[in-house]
């Protein structure tokens, strides 16, 4: 299973950027999927989950600006990033939970990270 991520870059105080993350590969199933990011210092941190079924789950500093989606049949996540701030400034992952055709087992995969920089 593999993950790619894009969408990410600069943009001002107040902003709008929009991430996304295709699984590719020979996957079985796909389980939930979200976005964590990593700022500088900063352990990594769940920014927004969806599962199978649509259900989301948002950090409480991006609730209410932030909008994650899916599309199951491209196996796509997409995460819509509005009113950014700078301190949303940091390297996002895609994560997916994901069983592999040859495997037995749920596992978690992540995409190589895209930098988002907001400027104040």
């Amino acid at each position: 299973v593999q993950l790619q991520a894009s969408g990410g870059g600069l943009v001002q105080d107040g902003g709008s950027l929009r991430l996304s993350c295709a699984a590719s590969g020979s996957i079985f199933s796909i389980n939930d999927m979200g976005w964590y990011r990593q700022a500088p210092g900063n352990q990594r941190e769940l920014v927004a989950s969806i599962t199978s079924l649509g259900g989301t789950n948002y950090a409480d500093s991006v609730k209410g600006r932030f909008a994650i989606s899916r599309d199951n049949a491209e196996n796509t996540v997409y995460l819509q990033m509005n009113s950014l701030k700078p301190e949303d400034t940091a390297v996002y992952y895609c994560n997916v939970e994901a069983i592999p055709e040859n495997g037995k087992f749920w596992a978690d995969y992540w995409g190589q990270g895209t930098q988002v920089t907001v400027s104040s």
